[in-house]
């Protein structure tokens, strides 16, 4: 049996300087509470059975007689406990003391962490008492209750595909932390027990500690320091509390509480393993590993999690933070114009050819082309915008694409096509009153043709408008809007197109363009290729045929980002979306996104190229390569 999740905590103990019963106590306490909210381990600060600040009295003999007491009464109290606990105290061996994290599960120590870095700087002088313990692998110890404890700093305990690796505080901030090295044995959750000490800013600069190491490491970090009731002689540390995941800080206290404090939070390990799987230079970088693991194994008695509550975004693309947000609309807008200035700048075009629909996509290509024409300083009369009403256009489309185009000042053209697809239904022996998928698309490439032979005429580039959402659903037509010379928006998903919209109206133009980009952002997302209603209204609405996109850009980022299974994407929906979709909503439209995904790959095999703008892109020559005749059906519900 397999995790995909797992809760884990970090804790923080009231802790009295040397007192080993009472910091037995509040370690068990914390223990308790992180068992209520069904955690599977539980990380400890650095020495927090003695405590940090012990200074000499480390080299006493009652206290490292008091250790042993303290370590046996934690065993006999975890005996039958379903909870992987790491805790810190000193050890003595071989006539040395090191400074270690102890591994308990169920009254037996797995084993023993030794520090592999000693500071010995600033307001650290750790080496008075402590010897380091890097290279120390494949000893043991014994104990009075406990023979043949396994002793190293490549230990690794596994328990199926949960693997735990452990440091302590200075092994984090050396050039090559041992995390790094047990990421590449294994591990997928690291503990560190920690004591730093409080100065100015230093918190900003562990939290960059812990994200960038488990970001590097492809793996979670569970973080745990000591706390304000440490000796305050010359230091003073804070509790500072920290899960990472993969670059992400899943959770973090608010650090100086006085009380017994426990945060938890949920890991993805499938999301850790997959990440792993797919990065090559990881797999690569284990033959450089110095040393072997010692794996150690152990077996909880179940994974269950009581209440997931880990917070599942419903909107993967898009940043919930305003600020963030617009940080990344801005850098995908230059990210798109800087690619579009070099695709004109080699091929010596100095025209773009554009069909302009009244529509979210076309309205992001043109924005991205009238911006990279003033950094390349063509003029935008050389921008060829073409508006071609066919059967479905309605006033309100058409009204807001002729007055964009001449408040951005590019030369319009408008080119009716209905005629000419009247003529091709004749050429074709089509009904024009059968609204099938021929009626639409015949609609489509005539389009397309229009906007070629243009280009071909004028010497410029056709810019292609669709997003990654469409390209996912294969909700193009094939060699219609599906073909351009370069596609600005391949690699946009249809929920973050609304956004940068959104942030060009609000940064980028002027009001007057701004209030036409409103508008089209409150208009119905449609190809307006079947006939428009009695009202003159938009009559067929994309999302009531495809779907929501809300829910496909979902299934989309988790499918393909980590490559969940479809019980975890769905159990992950189900979390996101309670409130707006019931289950089978949400189970039929996800059936409906692999079908489509698998059995429209052929369109995405041939597609132009487009810029890449964020961790997902069906690019057939980079990111995404999937032959054309997969089977779905082991991905369906």
């Amino acid at each position: 049996m397999t995790s995909q999740f797992i809760k884990v905590s970090a804790a923080c103990p009231v802790t009295n300087v040397a007192d080993v019963d009472f910091n037995i106590k509040n370690i068990i306490e914390c223990i308790d509470t992180a068992l209520l909210d069904n955690s599977k381990l539980v990380v400890f600060p650095e020495l927090c059975i003695t405590s940090y600040t012990c200074g000499d009295l480390f080299l006493q003999d009652h206290l490292a007689y008091k250790v042993q007491m303290g370590l046996k009464e934690l065993c006999q109290y975890l005996s039958d406990k379903d909870i992987l606990v790491s805790v810190g105290a000193p050890l003595i061996y071989n006539y040395s003391l090191y400074n270690c994290a102890y591994i308990i599960y169920k009254g037996k120590i797995l084993g023993i962490v030794p520090k592999s870095y000693i500071p010995n700087y600033s307001e650290f002088y750790e080496k008075r008492w402590f010897s380091e313990g890097i290279g120390i692998t494949d000893k043991t110890i014994n104990f009075s209750f406990q023979n043949n404890i396994p002793f190293g700093t490549n230990l690794i305990f596994q328990c199926e595909n949960l693997r735990f690796g452990f440091e302590i505080c200075e092994d984090l901030w050396v050039t090559i932390p041992p995390s790094s090295y047990l990421s590449l044995l294994g591990a997928n959750i690291i503990g560190n027990l920690s004591a730093s000490n409080e100065i100015v800013n230093k918190a900003d600069y562990r939290r960059g500690l812990v994200q960038s190491q488990s970001a590097r490491c492809m793996s979670a970090y569970v973080y745990a320091s000591s706390g304000v009731l440490e000796s305050s002689t010359d230091l003073v540390f804070s509790g500072h509390l920290m899960i990472g995941e993969n670059g992400l800080l899943l959770k973090e206290n608010k650090r100086f509480q006085r009380d017994n404090e426990v945060i938890t939070s949920v890991l993805d390990i499938q999301k850790l393993e997959n990440e792993r799987l797919k990065n090559v230079s990881y797999r690569d970088s284990i033959k450089l590993c110095p040393y072997d693991p010692k794996i150690i194994s152990f077996q909880f008695d179940d994974y269950s999690l009581g209440i997931f509550d880990r917070f599942i975004d419903k909107h993967p693309f898009v940043p919930s933070n305003e600020k963030e947000r617009e940080t990344r609309c801005r850098e995908i807008f230059n990210i798109q114009t800087s690619a579009l200035a070099k695709r004109l700048s080699h091929t010596r075009a100095n025209k773009a050819v554009v069909g302009i629909s009244g529509g979210l996509d076309s309205t992001l290509a043109l924005l991205v082309i009238t911006k990279t024409f003033d950094m390349l300083n063509i003029p935008r009369e050389n921008i060829l915008t073409i508006t071609m009403p066919g059967f479905g256009t309605t006033d309100r489309t058409y009204n807001n694409a002729v007055e964009l185009c001449n408040n951005l000042h590019t030369e319009l053209r408008e080119i009716n096509i209905v005629d000419a697809c009247l003529q091709h239904f004749n050429d074709i022996n089509h009904d024009k009153n059968i609204h099938d998928v021929t009626y639409e698309n015949v609609q489509a490439r005539e389009r397309t043709q229009l906007l070629m032979d243009i280009a071909n005429k004028e010497g410029g580039l056709v810019i292609g408008t669709g997003d990654l959402s469409e390209l996912a659903l294969g909700w193009c037509t094939y060699n219609g809007d599906h073909m351009s010379m370069y596609s600005v928006n391949c690699s946009i998903p249809k929920t973050l197109v609304r956004f940068l919209v959104k942030y060009v109206a609000q940064n980028e133009v002027n009001e007057p363009t701004s209030k036409i980009l409103f508008d089209i952002l409150d208009t119905p997302v449609s190809p307006e290729l079947l006939p428009k209603g009695k009202d003159g209204e938009i009559a067929q609405k994309t999302e009531d045929i495809v779907g929501p996109y809300e829910l496909h850009d979902f299934f989309l980022y988790y499918f393909i980002r980590q490559g969940a299974s479809a019980e975890k994407i769905l159990f992950l929906a189900k979390n996101a979306f309670k409130n707006e979709y019931d289950s089978d909503t949400m189970e039929k439209w996800f059936n409906y996104f692999v079908r489509r995904f698998f059995s429209q790959q052929f369109k995405r095999s041939a597609l132009p190229d487009g810029p890449k703008v964020g961790t997902i892109s069906l690019s057939p020559r980079g990111d995404w390569r999937m032959p054309s005749d997969a089977s779905y059906n082991s991905w369906s519900i």
